[in-house]
């Protein structure tokens, strides 16, 4: 016990109260240390501003260089070729749109299923090309591609034809 005792007797414990505007000397000192914490967060956020900003630069620049190539982009006749192909079919997708019936649906989404298969092998292609831009091959096989789809939308349109024919044969019949 004689060793504790000696421990505190040599502690000098500081009793004393502050003196007068010690509270607001420790206040200025916590407000001085608090305003480069905002201008610490003022630069957290500025980065974080940046980063965000950089970021949607590099995935707009990724997406600017990653456009498909298309056959257009290998002369202008190509282009010229595909805008024909195109519009050609855009047309025809309207003439089937508008004679979608009850009776139609299905011949109508049966289609739609083919030209989705040429489409996703047009997708393909579109890849080939990109690594090969003078393979006749390709080009042809695209071109293809587009009057394949031509065909399956004129075969379509026939189908419906008949398919109204015959509804008004049938109408006739019981008149």
């Amino acid at each position: 016990m004689n060793d504790k005792d000696n421990i505190f007797e040599n502690i000098n414990f500081d009793i004393e109260e502050p003196t007068i505007g010690h509270f607001d000397r420790f206040e200025a000192k916590l407000n001085q240390n608090q305003k480069p914490k905002k201008k610490t967060r003022l630069y957290s956020f500025i980065a974080i501003a940046a980063s965000i900003v950089l970021f949607f630069g590099i995935w707009i620049g990724n997406s600017i260089s990653n456009q498909q190539f298309e056959l257009a982009n290998i002369s202008p006749e190509m282009e010229e070729t595909q805008n024909y192909f195109v519009s050609t079919i855009s047309t025809e997708l309207e003439k089937i749109n508008l004679e979608r019936n009850s009776e139609t649906e299905l011949l109508i989404n049966d289609a739609l299923e083919q030209i989705d298969k040429l489409d996703n092998q047009y997708q393909l292609l579109l890849k080939e090309l990109k690594e090969s831009t003078e393979d006749q091959r390709i080009i042809y096989a695209i071109i293809s591609n587009f009057q394949q789809r031509i065909d399956v939308l004129q075969s379509l349109l026939a189908q419906i034809e008949e398919v109204k024919q015959l509804k008004t044969q049938k109408n006739d019949t019981y008149v």
